[in-house]
């Protein structure tokens, strides 16, 4: 099953090279060129990683990420920025980021994240799924 990544940048030419890049690698790419549209994404489809720009016109990374991660805390969200800022890495990591990365990023060092990234999701839906086993079976027992 291919790890499905929502890609969200506002600049065209990135995410149309990206998306190319990561489809190459077998990962499943949906893009959106803002905030919101990303939020319009996550609420109709079902995806494992968002790779974030930090600053956008509009709702910024850091915001969303607060957003992406009330509404679909499971989704792992990996932060991209073209300026080292320290206040922005330190800011989406406290916020739930699963990393801080800056462009240009490598495209093997992003995919590494990505599938390392998705590891987590899946370890957190079994811990769940076993939370919820354990408490069907205590229900049954009562």
């Amino acid at each position: 099953m291919a790890i499905k990544v929502l890609l969200v940048d506002d600049e065209p030419s990135f995410v149309d090279t990206l998306k190319r890049r990561l489809t190459l690698r077998k990962l499943e790419v949906v893009t959106a060129a803002s905030a919101d549209e990303a939020f319009a994404v996550l609420d109709r489809e079902t995806l494992d990683v968002v790779v974030l720009d930090v600053k956008m016109p509009g709702t910024d990374g850091l915001t969303a990420i607060k957003t992406i991660k009330r509404h679909h805390p499971l989704v792992e969200v990996i932060l991209l920025s073209g300026h080292a800022n320290l206040e922005a890495s330190v800011g989406g990591m406290a916020l739930g980021a699963f990393d801080y990365l800056l462009k240009p990023v490598r495209i093997d060092e992003l995919v590494y994240k990505i599938e390392d990234a998705h590891r987590r999701k899946v370890l957190q839906e079994e811990k769940i799924r076993a939370l919820r086993a354990a408490a069907q079976t205590h229900a049954g027992e009562g």
